[in-house]
């Protein structure tokens, strides 16, 4: 692990009470996952920004793979983390990644080939900062999952990943994110 996964484990561990509980829940449903996006660099820039934890934090991310799962099966998953966790501030989304081609074009009015994997997945997600995941493993180490590293998220840059986002969502999620930490810098298109 390096230094900059080193200080990102360190904020979840010790800067927010939200992260630990969301990897308790996970690990009593799933057996391998990821909790990324949102709740991850926006845990970090609240703490760069020396916010409250739970400021600003839209949702949490909790994704996994698993080829035999169903549409059906995720909803009831998800209901029943959500039912478990309903005293969070923010959002929890459970996201089976073998599926979300299934909805995806109805929702972004784009076709998308199925991910093979979480990473597959997430290695798509709309900015270098935020293609993120986190894992707990079973011996209580953590394991990062960051494509594109993690130098943009401690530097606060919103930097575009161009494998799936549009432009105009980039900049609606860059400038969104920017009012609420001002300290972001946001990267042209």
């Amino acid at each position: 692990m390096d230094d900059l996964e080193k200080k990102l484990v360190y904020i979840l561990k010790e800067k927010t009470p939200y992260i630990q509980p969301l990897f308790d829940t996970a690990d009593r449903y799933l057996s391998s996952y990821y909790i990324g996006a949102g709740v991850v660099v926006q845990t970090v820039w609240n703490d760069l920004h020396g916010y409250d934890p739970g400021y600003g934090i839209g949702d949490a991310d909790i994704i996994f793979h698993d080829e035999k799962g169903t549409l059906t099966e995720e909803r009831k998953l998800e209901a029943s983390l959500k039912k478990r966790m309903d005293d969070y501030p923010f959002e929890i989304d459970i996201t089976n990644e073998a599926l979300v081609h299934q909805w995806y074009e109805d929702k972004f009015d784009q076709v998308i080939e199925p991910y093979t994997s979480s990473e597959a997945a997430i290695d798509t997600w709309p900015t270098t900062a935020s293609a993120i995941g986190v894992k707990r493993l079973v011996e209580g180490s953590y394991q990062v999952y960051a494509p594109y590293g993690l130098e943009d998220l401690f530097r606060m840059t919103v930097r575009p990943n161009k494998k799936l986002i549009t432009e105009d969502i980039y900049y609606k999620k860059a400038h969104k994110w920017k009012s609420r930490w001002p300290m972001l810098k946001i990267s042209p298109w």
